[in-house]
C-alpha cells in the first residue's frame, strides 16, 4: 500500500513540474537519451514499463525488435488491456507522452497505439507497436516525426523550451500537430489565447499543411506579428473535408518572447469555436 501512494505521489508531481520526484529519499529525473544510448539501454527482449503521461496508466512490453526505434508488445493480455484502455478502448496510431522505466532509468519517449506487423507473445495482441525516442526515425524516412519528437520534448517537460526558440514555422507545425494528434497540451502551449481545446480537437478527426509560404527572414528578424500565407486541409466530424486557404496570424510580445498562433483568428475562420 505504502509503495502505491508514493508511486501516485510520483505521478502528480511529475505531471505538475516535467520532473518525477517524490519526498526526498525517492527522486527522478526525466531524462532524454539518444536513440543510439537507449539502444544500448533496452536491447532486444529486455523488458519495461511503459508510463503514459495524461493518463497515469502503465503496464509493461517486451522489445521484440527494431533497427531505427523499438518495435515492441505488450507482456501479457493484462498490459494489451491496460494499453487499450489509455487509447479509449479503440486501436489508434495518434501519438502518447510516455516515460519508458528500467531499472534506473526513467526516459522520455512516444508511442502510437496501432498493432501491426508480427506478433510472438500470447498478449492478445495481433502483432507489435513502436516506440520512439529522441534520435529515433520511421520505417520510411531518415528522420524524426514531428509527432513523435513533440511527445518526446513534453515526456521530459522541454516542450515549453523548444517552443520558446522556434521560428513561425515551427510553432505552426508543433500546432497543427496539437491539432492531428488531439493532444489540448501542445495545442494549448503554441495558442496566444487559453482555449477549451478538447471539445474542439475531438471534432478535428483529420489535418495537415498542404502548403506554406516562407517570408523574408528580414521580416521576422525584429517582427511582434506576422501573417504567414498557408493552405490547410481538414476533416471536421458531421462536415467531412474543409480546406482552409487564408494566413496563420502570429503574435510575439517582444523579439525576445515565443511566437503564438492566434488560435481565435484560426479557429473563427474554420468554424470551429
Amino acid at each position: 500500500m505504502k509503495k502505491k501512494v508514493v508511486f501516485l505521489l510520483v505521478i502528480i508531481h511529475f505531471l505538475l513540474i516535467g520532473q518525477v520526484q517524490a519526498e526526498e529519499s525517492f527522486s527522478y529525473k526525466i531524462d532524454m537519451p539518444n536513440w543510439k544510448e537507449v539502444d544500448r539501454i533496452l536491447p532486444r527482449y529486455s523488458k519495461f514499463t511503459v508510463l503514459d503521461v495524461e493518463s497515469g496508466k502503465k503496464f509493461k512490453v517486451q522489445r521484440r525488435a527494431g533497427s531505427n526505434h523499438a518495435d515492441v508488445q505488450p507482456l501479457t493480455a493484462k498490459d494489451t488491456r491496460i494499453m487499450k484502455q489509455i487509447y479509449g478502448g479503440k486501436w489508434s496510431w495518434k501519438r502518447r507522452a510516455i516515460i519508458v522505466i528500467h531499472k534506473e532509468h526513467w526516459i522520455a519517449a512516444s508511442m502510437h497505439g496501432m498493432p501491426h506487423g508480427a506478433g510472438a507473445l500470447k498478449n492478445n495482441f495481433p502483432g507489435h507497436f513502436c516506440i520512439h525516442f529522441y534520435g529515433s526515425t520511421t520505417h520510411r524516412t531518415n528522420n524524426m516525426d514531428l509527432s513523435h519528437m513533440l511527445m518526446i520534448l513534453k515526456a521530459a517537460g522541454k516542450l515549453d523550451h523548444y517552443l520558446g526558440e522556434a521560428n513561425p514555422y515551427e510553432v505552426i507545425n508543433a500546432y497543427i500537430t496539437g491539432f492531428k494528434q488531439q493532444d489540448s497540451r501542445i495545442a494549448s502551449q503554441a495558442s496566444l489565447q487559453a482555449i477549451r481545446w478538447k471539445p474542439i480537437l475531438k471534432r478535428v478527426e483529420n489535418i495537415r499543411i498542404s502548403r506554406m509560404e516562407l517570408l523574408p527572414p528580414e521580416d521576422l528578424t525584429d517582427a511582434i506579428s506576422v501573417d504567414v500565407p498557408i493552405e490547410i486541409d481538414l476533416i471536421i466530424k458531421k462536415r467531412g473535408g474543409v480546406k482552409y486557404r487564408g494566413v496563420m496570424h502570429l503574435v510575439r510580445f517582444s523579439p525576445a518572447d515565443a511566437w503564438k498562433v492566434d488560435s481565435l483568428h484560426f479557429l473563427k475562420d474554420n468554424d470551429l469555436l
